[in-house]
């Protein structure tokens, strides 16, 4: 196939917005673009260290270059700190992005469009100082833009503090006349209780929001069928999504930790639709005692279940879950990160323990697996909320009042609810069809089409 054209992809630094960017990035070029996917040096290090890269990530056979420019930090630094981390990035990066620009359009690599994730929006400053086209793509909910956009209204209603976005009045806020309200609570950066970094979250959303005015285009991993009243009410959001509905391999690019895929072989021994998936994400973290009650009630069950348990995720280190490793793998199997897009859709998963990140979330629906939902921070409690709410393919854990904790008969009693009530299973499967239906050829199709057609022009 003959490119179409050099096309340039930046994601946030953060395994949530990589993934979908991976795949934004194969899109393009299974439609003949040539792709330079650019991570931060860190970022780099990470994908390069996993032990299970290949070519799904992305190489020059397929059309996807990798490079990578620094994001302001030393290497050995954390990136945990949000602040930090987002000043250099906005301090350092756009420099070494229009450098980077510069060197491939001097070495006949001219570039013709700049995918930027909405979260790192100044890129598309620089395409537009360069005279490039820019394209936002939101790897949230679309509602998060909707929401980040009315920010200076919910500040002159007096709902939100200016300074930081702390709530003054809970409320159900109502984002356009034609939207359903949402829930202060909700709004994602809201559960930082960390002050300091409750106002560095608030403050970037601010800016980003900003910086999209620079965009040609704003695009969604989301569809009319998932956010109907955010599309209508905002019409240039544009949605193509989502991406997991279209990549029906599973071949999934963009992780920063080995996939352990010999989980697959145990998951087409158990019987079909026995297996509950367990999954939080990069971010999640829980103690000892919420990870023996969550070890507790998904034994309680009698199911097979396959549980993702980064060592990152519990505090205190290897040592302390040794505790029950070995006697849940008698029923079970534990592993420290998943070929999630393949557990998702083999036949022998029933429903899937979820901290609702949107990339979760679009792979469980595109899948037609209910959810039990746990969010942790940032859009996932409107995940949430979508999940039970609007599309009823789900319920969400409740926590113990006076501990905080996720209890195991909690656990067991929402597992009991989900699979053996049979409307969850069946709204997540007729979801799942109207999905693949709008990637295929409904109005994620017709977007996309229309996007590539303006690329090329």
């Amino acid at each position: 196939m003959d490119t179409l054209g050099h096309v340039l992809a930046v994601p946030l630094p953060a395994q949530g917005h990589v993934i979908p960017m991976m795949e934004l990035a194969k899109k393009l070029a299974r439609h003949g673009f040539k792709v330079t996917f650019v991570n931060t040096d860190f970022i780099q290090t990470l994908l390069t260290n996993s032990s299970t890269k290949n070519e799904y990530y992305g190489n020059d056979e397929d059309g996807i270059r990798q490079v990578s420019i620094p994001d302001g930090l030393e290497l050995g630094y954390t990136r945990t700190d949000f602040g930090r981390l987002t000043e250099a990035i906005r301090r350092v990066m756009p420099q070494k992005l229009a450098e980077l620009i510069d060197k491939m359009n001097n070495d006949d690599m001219k570039i013709k469009c700049v995918f930027a994730d909405n979260c790192m929006s100044w890129a598309l400053g620089v395409a537009k100082k360069m005279g490039i086209k820019g394209v936002a793509f939101c790897s949230s909910p679309v509602t998060t833009l909707a929401l980040f956009s009315t920010i200076p209204k919910l500040i002159n209603d007096g709902i939100i503090d200016r300074n930081d976005g702390s709530i003054i009045r809970q409320q159900q806020a109502h984002l356009s006349p034609t939207m359903q309200s949402m829930s202060t609570a909700t709004f994602p950066w809201v559960c930082f209780t960390d002050m300091a970094l409750r106002e560095s979250a608030f403050k970037y959303f601010v800016t980003i929001t900003e910086d999209l005015k620079n965009a040609d285009l704003v695009i969604s991993n989301s569809s009319d069928e998932l956010e109907p009243d955010t599309f209508a009410s905002f019409p240039d959001l544009l949605p193509v999504g989502p991406l997991s509905a279209s990549n029906r391999q599973g071949n999934q690019g963009g992780n920063f930790w080995p996939e352990d895929m010999a989980c697959l072989p145990w998951l087409d021994q158990q019987p079909a639709c026995s297996v509950i998936y367990v999954a939080f994400g990069s971010s999640t973290i829980h103690d000892k005692k919420q990870v023996e009650e969550i070890a507790l009630g998904l034994e309680l069950t009698g199911r097979p279940f396959l549980w993702v348990l980064r060592p990152s995720m519990y505090q205190k280190g290897n040592e302390e879950f040794a505790f029950c490793k070995e006697q849940l793998e008698r029923r079970g199997r534990v592993v420290s990160w998943a070929p999630q897009e393949k557990v998702l859709r083999h036949p022998s998963v029933a429903c899937f323990m979820s901290h609702c990140g949107w990339n979760s979330t679009m792979e469980g629906i595109s899948n037609g697996v209910p959810f039990l939902c746990w969010p942790y921070f940032a859009d996932q409690f409107l995940n949430e909320r979508f999940i039970c709410e609007a599309w009823r393919v789900g319920l969400g854990l409740e926590k113990d009042e006076s501990t905080g904790i996720v209890r195991k008969d909690e656990i067991l009693n929402k597992i009991n609810q989900v699979l053996s009530n049979t409307s969850y299973k069946s709204r997540a499967m007729h979801m799942k069809e109207k999905l693949v239906k709008s990637v295929n050829e409904g109005s994620s199709r017709k977007n996309w089409n229309h996007i590539v057609e303006w690329i090329k022009n």
